[in-house]
């Protein structure tokens, strides 16, 4: 198998098995972690020394040519915004751990330049996710986050698109900073700064002092994550997690330190797989990040595909819905094909399934302009892991394996209504919730290791090297009325699998019922194309639509066949016309759906969907 691909370099750990009489199990890495720093600055550091004219961070003008900085050019911008966040005061504190900063804005340049002064002189910083800010309209988790920070800066890098969530939420006297403002600072009541008097500043020695003070323990940031819960939830990452979470990843792809990385990324600063993973990847290994504003949209995408004209990326991450749009815009562009595949080292996706029948193009694809396959790999964590916990290996990998604990991570597995919960405890777990004890508390088990809440399921438990698949999260699975455990997780997947391209995510209901029943958010884009994106059709008019009913009928009935009995005999279903709501906690910042919110806010749904008497909206076996 293994011959099908390009030669890489990936690590395979070997892992032990502790078996507890009560069923419990401990897995992890034989191997011991590598040596890394006490601060991710330190990488900065190193390689504006040894590479000083090697490119760390690229983005885009709006005249259309990339505005490059070296690591040099980097180091230098990043001392001197360091002096600066150091002589701010608030109310006659410094910046610091009672007084972090809140960044508003996206990725940016000037945002990375700011959370790396930040974390190099010891000042946590939160990027927040920009939803929060320019989509909600009452800033509910906005205000929620500014209120739990007490920030004593606020940074955006367009002022304009955030003047209503700061005079919302934001006091008078913290300050702002921003580097278009236009006339919007105006509109606002806080002092202001504009971006290019930070850059202006002196560093002094006292740059290096604070910097010498940051340890392993030092907060480095703050990530918010909404979960499966209400309010978003401050996960503290300090250097430790970020610096030993790197060489974690680097103990598997070892191939990083080989080659420098380069990317072309457009995954969110505020969640982990973008803010930590990959721009932490570039930092450690000496890399060069390529900004990509595009997004896994149909109109957004070829924002991604003209960046990818240019640059050639060595490592591509991406969510499988934006692997599933690039696939058909680059049977579409091969000179683009070319390019993207031309250094291309590996893939990776996170956040959800990869869709087997987007998996098989994107390895057609590879062959046609390569002669071989790039390995697609995958893996398993969260905010609170730092993010990387298991890795798959070339040869397991598939969607819905995770693979194995990285070396510095022990697994434990606890039997659980007939399923194996997942904790996990090594040297990148968070230790807690940003000024809440009660959750932090609650997140840990007696010997200390962090409750994720979901499952996983052995590939073959005679050969535990070959790892772990995800088997669903814990707290969303529920029994019938008859007693019966329903595994939501890989029902959802069966279901999305199956009904590809159609369904971009679904909710399953049927706890305390005597069936299972379905909503599904489509994908709008697909279904326009089964009644030839007629543009009079409305959404409504669309899911509706009788060839769209009819395919739907058509689907039900094939997953009918082909179950194993009512644990996943879907027996009604509706299509949602009404995207996932991000104020009504029913999506989080990330994109993943909160099943439980969704089925209590559209709880008259479900009262349909189990009538004697069904409206129309219903599509039954």
């Amino acid at each position: 198998m293994l011959a099908d691909f390009h030669p890489i370099n990936i690590a395979n750990h070997p892992v032990e098995v502790i078996k507890r009489a009560d069923g419990t199990q401990i897995i992890r890495a034989i191997d011991a972690l590598g040596e890394y720093p006490e601060r991710i600055t330190a990488c900065l550091e190193q390689w504006a020394a040894k590479t000083p004219d090697r490119v760390c961070v690229a983005q885009r003008h709006v005249d259309g040519h990339w505005v490059e900085l070296t690591y040099a050019e980097t180091l230098k911008q990043v001392r001197a915004i360091a002096q600066w966040l150091l002589d701010v005061r608030v109310d006659g504190q410094p910046l610091g751990t009672e007084r972090p900063i809140a960044i508003l804005s996206g990725n940016s340049t000037e945002h990375l330049l700011v959370s790396l002064a930040a974390m190099h002189v010891g000042i946590p910083y939160s990027p927040i996710s920009v939803a929060y800010s320019t989509i909600s309209t009452d800033f509910g988790k906005l205000r929620h986050i500014i209120d739990l920070l007490t920030p004593g800066l606020v940074f955006a890098d367009n002022l304009g698109p955030f003047c209503d969530a700061i005079n919302a939420v934001v006091a008078n006297n913290v300050p702002v900073v921003a580097v278009e403002s236009a006339h919007a600072r105006e509109d606002i009541k806080n002092p202001f700064t504009d971006f290019s008097t930070l850059l202006a500043t002196e560093a002094t020695a006292a740059v290096e002092e604070a910097a010498a003070r940051v340890n392993a323990d030092t907060v480095a940031k703050l990530l918010f994550t909404s979960g499966s819960t209400g309010m978003p939830k401050g996960v503290i990452n300090t250097q430790q997690m970020l610096c030993a979470n790197q060489e974690m990843i680097s103990s598997f792809y070892a191939f990083v330190k080989e080659k420098p990385p380069v990317l072309i990324d457009w995954l969110p600063w505020n969640h982990t797989f973008g803010g930590n993973q990959n721009v932490n990847m570039v930092i450690y290994n000496g890399g060069s990040l390529y900004i990509d504003q595009g997004k896994p949209t149909p109109k957004a995408i070829h924002t991604t595909l003209a960046n990818l004209r240019d640059v050639a990326p060595t490592i591509y991450f991406n969510v499988p819905k934006g692997y599933e749009l690039m696939v058909h815009e680059l049977k579409q562009n091969p000179d683009i094909a070319a390019k993207f595949f031309s250094q291309l080292q590996m893939m990776f996706f996170a956040g959800a399934g990869l869709a087997q029948h987007v998996w098989d193009a994107l390895d057609e694809l590879a062959i046609q302009y390569t002669g071989k396959k790039v390995p697609m790999m995958t893996g398993l964590g969260a905010t609170e892991t730092g993010p990387a916990a298991l890795f798959t290996s070339v040869e397991e990998s598939a969607s819905g394996v995770v693979g194995l604990p990285t070396p510095g991570t022990e697994i434990k597995l606890i039997p659980n209504a007939g399923k194996l919960e997942v904790r996990v405890r090594g040297l990148a777990i968070t230790p807690g919730y940003w000024r809440d004890a009660e959750k932090t508390a609650k997140a840990y088990d007696e010997e200390g290791f962090y409750c994720l809440g979901d499952a996983l399921k052995y590939l073959d438990e005679s050969q535990p090297q070959r790892g772990f698949r995800f088997d669903g999260r814990v707290s969303e699975d529920f029994k019938l009325d008859t007693g019966t455990w329903v595994s939501v997780g890989g029902l959802r997947q069966f279901v999305i699998h199956h009904c590809a391209p159609y369904v971009q995510d679904l909710v399953v209901a049927g706890r305390d019922r005597s069936y299972l029943s379905v909503m599904v958010f489509p994908d709008m884009a697909h279904l326009r194309q089964l009644v030839q994106n007629n543009t009079q059709y409305t959404d409504a008019d669309i899911c509706r639509h009788p060839h769209v009913r009819e395919v739907f009928e058509r689907l039900i009935s094939e997953m009918a066949s082909a179950s194993t009995g009512s644990s996943n005999l879907i027996k009604r279903l509706v299509i949602l016309d009404q995207p996932a709501r991000l104020d009504a906690h029913e999506i989080t910042d990330k994109g993943s759906i909160n099943q439980n919110a969704v089925l209590t806010n559209r709880a008259d749904i479900v009262d349909d969907l189990y009538s004697t008497q069904p409206s129309e909206r219903v599509i039954s076996l």
